[in-house]
């Protein structure tokens, strides 16, 4: 008779290394993560964007690390409404008309706790005249036991931008003086 702790550990064995658990892992990490984001973002004609990723509230909890998403959160309270705020393009595809046709995931460094993934996008309309605009970086952290967005970076114009540092400048302009 086959021992329950020897099945159950051959069970184990076989499960760990199938397919189905090697896509699992590399959904769960960063290059994953934006593999998926991107798989996402190209399918059809690729205009649909990235912006479910930062849309709502829930969606920044999935995607964004905590304090990231308490950046975007402490933004949104700062906006008017009917108004933008700091983050008025699709930074998912460097974009306010988004043309997503292909991408490249290229992981750039990982650590037990944070990683650097670059994607480089190509599109179906236009081509961008500086090179530097078709590569936006995620900078990763372990939030949580998963891994989360601290970061999105990209040029325009050759010029680079920071999500993070964009919504600190926003929240640092619209900080009202205190009375005394």
């Amino acid at each position: 008779m086959i021992d329950r702790r020897l099945l159950l550990l051959g069970l184990a064995s076989v499960v760990a290394a199938s397919p189905l658990h090697a896509q699992m892992s590399a959904a769960n990490d960063p290059a994953g993560i934006v593999s998926a984001i991107y798989t996402r973002v190209a399918k059809g004609k690729g205009e649909d964007g990235g912006t479910f990723v930062i849309e709502t509230k829930a969606a920044r909890a999935k995607y964004l690390s905590r304090s990231l998403a308490a950046e975007w959160a402490r933004m949104d309270a700062r906006t008017p409404k009917g108004e933008v705020g700091a983050v008025d393009f699709d930074p998912i595809t460097n974009s306010q008309d988004p043309d997503v046709a292909s991408f490249k995931v290229t992981p750039e460094t990982q650590e037990a706790d944070k990683a650097t993934v670059a994607v480089t996008i190509a599109g179906h309309r236009t081509e961008r005249k500086e090179q530097a605009d078709n590569v936006i970086r995620y900078d990763f952290v372990r939030d949580g036991g998963q891994w989360k967005i601290d970061d999105i970076k990209g040029a325009v114009d050759g010029k680079p931008w920071s999500i993070r540092q964009m919504l600190a400048e926003f929240i640092k302009l619209t900080d009202k003086p205190t009375r005394r």
